[in-house]
């Protein structure tokens, strides 16, 4: 049973962390990266994330925390209080011919996370780099390739290329895009099993839930996307599904349980936003919302290149009592679980 004290993200910091995702240009080589819009590779329809939960049941507790978030504020003052966007992802794609690298991992790593080597394309990028060289922080690669889809935590290659020097990484998640991971199961049979750390603190895939370039251009988000907050409003020790694990959260009982799933209010004004961009994410968090997936600072997720079609403060107007949270089912104790995962054959 893996700790908070190794928990995948910034779950454990109040670093910033950073559905259908970035579409790629593919050289006659193998190598692609991420150009801003809309994948072919994609979970089935059924995932939980494509789901349209605007007449969702409101969860039992959501006046509580909203009402205690509202007064607290998204964040501490000297750190970010209003909602932004943050534009650090890289979403790469790799076909087929694109052969796949080993890479070491901690040992204890095992039994959560998965092993599986996995495709460097050539000019490819992690997060907050222009390359895979990691100089610090969370530093996720995102990689497409066929059926799969590879999210490392914490990915460095000394040099930065894709081939040559020294592939090393956190958790990794070996997602098979044919599964339905989150349809309804007894534990340890979710997701990836109750428990298990993953590539992000929640244990939850990141990049069908970016927001990209060509969705904002095309005024159309149709997938829920991920936020992260600071681990003083997120609750201590508990999650509800999707999520599976939880980073180093310090709130109390009147604060977000790692997984919540926030819905804009459906009364609330989408004319009074500054642009169209913002107009269509409001739109998808009133229709999809936005899950807990991650400590930081208050940001919901995007590629770099969605930086050219919204600003990060065009949402800076949505407030916690704006949000409700929907129905998140039971609280799970974290401390109790332990992890039980069946690897993904590749």
């Amino acid at each position: 049973m893996s700790g908070p004290s190794s928990s995948a993200g910034s779950g454990g910091t109040d670093a910033s962390s950073g559905g259908t995702t970035s579409s790629v240009s593919t050289t006659s080589s193998g190598s692609a990266t991420s150009s801003g819009g809309a994948s072919s590779q994609a979970f089935p329809a059924s995932a939980i994330f494509y789901q349209d939960i605007s007449k969702a049941k409101v969860d039992a507790e959501s006046a509580t925390i909203l009402a205690a978030l509202q007064a607290s504020g998204w964040g501490d003052a000297g750190k970010r209080t209003t909602l932004g966007v943050d534009f650090s992802f890289e979403v790469n794609v790799a076909d087929t011919s694109v052969a796949r690298r080993t890479f070491t991992q901690p040992t204890d790593a095992l039994p959560d996370c998965d092993t599986a080597p996995i495709p460097l394309v050539p000019g490819g990028k992690t997060e907050g780099s222009d390359n895979y060289a990691c100089s610090g922080g969370d530093c996720h690669l995102l990689m497409y390739q066929g059926a799969r889809l590879y999210e490392l935590y914490q990915s460095d290659v000394t040099g930065g290329l894709a081939t040559g020097g020294q592939f090393s990484g956190g958790c990794l998640v070996a997602w098979d895009l044919t599964r339905d991971y989150w349809k309804p199961a007894d534990p340890p049979n979710f997701s990836r099993g109750d428990g298990c750390n993953g590539a992000d603190a929640g244990d939850f895939p990141i990049a069908p839930l970016l927001l990209t370039a060509d969705e904002l251009a095309a005024k159309q988000v149709s997938h829920a996307m991920r936020f992260t907050i600071s681990n003083n409003r997120i609750r201590a020790a508990v999650y509800v599904h999707p999520m599976t694990h939880i980073g180093g959260p310090s709130g109390g009982p009147d604060t977000l349980p790692y997984g919540a799933r926030l819905r804009l209010r459906a009364d609330y004004d989408l004319s009074s936003l500054p642009n169209d961009a913002a107009r269509a994410v409001a739109k998808a968090l009133q229709t999809y919302g936005m899950f807990l997936a991650d400590g930081g600072n208050i940001y919901i997720s995007a590629t770099t290149e969605a930086s050219n079609s919204i600003s990060g403060s065009d949402l800076g107007a949505l407030a916690p009592k704006d949000f409700e949270m929907i129905d998140g089912g039971a609280r799970i104790n974290w401390k109790a679980q332990n992890c039980t995962r069946t690897p993904v054959s590749d």
